[in-house]
């Protein structure tokens, strides 16, 4: 995990009897890290998100989704290494007639619009954004099938990220993270859905570091006043 990875989610995976190997916030580190592992211990690499059957795993969430509550118009998704959002494109490709299924990336980690905007996927990034979980480059596979299933990707700034976090913990009684709020902003934006369409977003996770969020919370309240 890298070292900045937010603390309960490392205290999360330890308490689950997980041996917590750390490494340097970098992709360059987690794969010499692995790389390192391996050789060490003989253990079996199984990819994040770039690995197709990570992606049909993921692909579940929007398949639920849509049986319990469909059949929507559009469909909103985090995306990071691709995982989540390749696999609700596969779901809504063969489950929705005409539906769209869109992206949502925070600005500050935004090589999937980069990539699809070039159409050739960007490998170096820097990212910068309270979305921990979308902090991972995106994956080959992912953005393969991005590129012929996602209509488009949308940006989110951190400060519509901590505002739909506020939104949904405060109104629907959900503890999301940052990487889930992503793709709730778009929604509260007014970006996406003033057209009467039916929208169906997946909400990803639920890992918050308390401290840091409130903290936050506080500096963002301080900057409106």
């Amino acid at each position: 995990m890298p070292e900045d990875a937010p603390t309960v989610k490392r205290e999360a995976v330890a308490a689950y009897g997980a041996m917590v190997i750390t490494c340097a916030p970098t992709q360059a580190a987690r794969e010499e890290k692995a790389k390192e592992t391996i050789e060490q211990t003989s253990a079996v690499f199984i990819d994040s998100h770039d690995n197709m059957s990570v992606i049909a795993g993921q692909a579940t969430a929007a398949t639920e989704l849509i049986e319990q509550s469909g059949p929507f118009d559009i469909i909103l998704a985090p995306v990071g290494g691709g995982g989540l959002i390749a696999g609700t494109a596969l779901s809504a490709s063969h489950l929705l007639e005409g539906a769209r299924v869109i992206a949502c990336e925070p600005s500050g980690a935004d090589d999937a619009y980069r990539s699809l905007s070039r159409g050739e996927r960007i490998t170096q990034l820097e990212p910068h954004t309270i979305a921990d979980g979308l902090r991972t480059p995106l994956g080959e596979l992912n953005f393969e099938i991005m590129q012929q299933l996602v209509d488009s990707v949308i940006l989110v700034s951190e400060q519509e990220i901590l505002q739909a976090m506020r939104f949904v913990w405060e109104r629907m009684k959900l503890i999301i993270e940052p990487s889930s709020a992503v793709a709730v902003a778009p929604l509260l934006s007014g970006v996406i859905g003033g057209n009467g369409e039916r929208v169906g977003v997946i909400l990803s996770g639920g890992n918050v570091d308390l401290d840091s969020f409130f903290t936050l919370l506080a500096e963002t309240s301080a900057g409106k006043q």
